[in-house]
């Protein structure tokens, strides 16, 4: 492994533990050179489907453009990373499994649209307004609403503050996010 310090060749590893429940290894490595510590992580590399865009286009799967699309939505939200990891990969898990050589985009988008909702609301209205790509406020309201409705519905249900305040927060993305086209 390359020193991201001093480019050398040579390290020796210092520990080695399961990281992301058991799909990758965490390994802690000491450069032989300059004797600084870095951080690496295997995992299996498996063939993963290419991706068939919209558009027509096929690209390999990128968990990469997933993660911070999350990332985005669950921005300033109670969502740590190890979750946003744990749901990238079950979508990436559930890809696999698939045995498909090719997934249309809008099953990987589902796929990330339904894990997040069970996640954090909000951020699933952020994250849906931009995948969805709604048209207008009508269509943003109509998903709030069908939120909204299915959190009082749930045992325990909804609090009145917690659909007002994904009711308010969705108002503000797409007041944000008006006008910005996404690709």
């Amino acid at each position: 492994m390359r020193c991201p310090a001093c480019g050398h060749l040579e390290d020796r590893v210092v520990d080695s533990r399961e990281a992301q429940d058991g799909q990758a290894t965490r390994r802690r490595r000491e450069c032989l050179s300059c004797g600084r510590r870095y951080t690496t992580y295997e995992r299996v590399e498996e063939a993963l489907p290419h991706v068939v865009k919209k558009d027509g286009r096929r690209e390999p799967f990128d968990r990469r453009k997933i993660v911070e699309g999350l990332q985005r939505a669950c921005q300033k939200r109670p969502v740590s990373r190890e979750q946003i990891d744990a749901l990238v990969a079950a979508v990436e898990r559930a890809v696999q499994e698939s045995g498909e050589r090719e997934v249309p985009s809008n099953i990987v988008g589902e796929a990330v649209v339904e894990r997040l909702k069970e996640l954090d609301e909000v951020a699933y209205v952020r994250f849906a307004s931009v995948y969805r790509e709604f048209r207008d406020v009508g269509e943003f309201m109509s998903e709030v609403a069908e939120l909204a409705a299915r959190s009082a519905a749930a045992p325990g249900g909804g609090t009145a503050r917690t659909e007002v305040d994904a009711g308010a927060e969705a108002a503000r993305t797409v007041k944000r996010t008006s006008g910005r086209r996404t690709s």
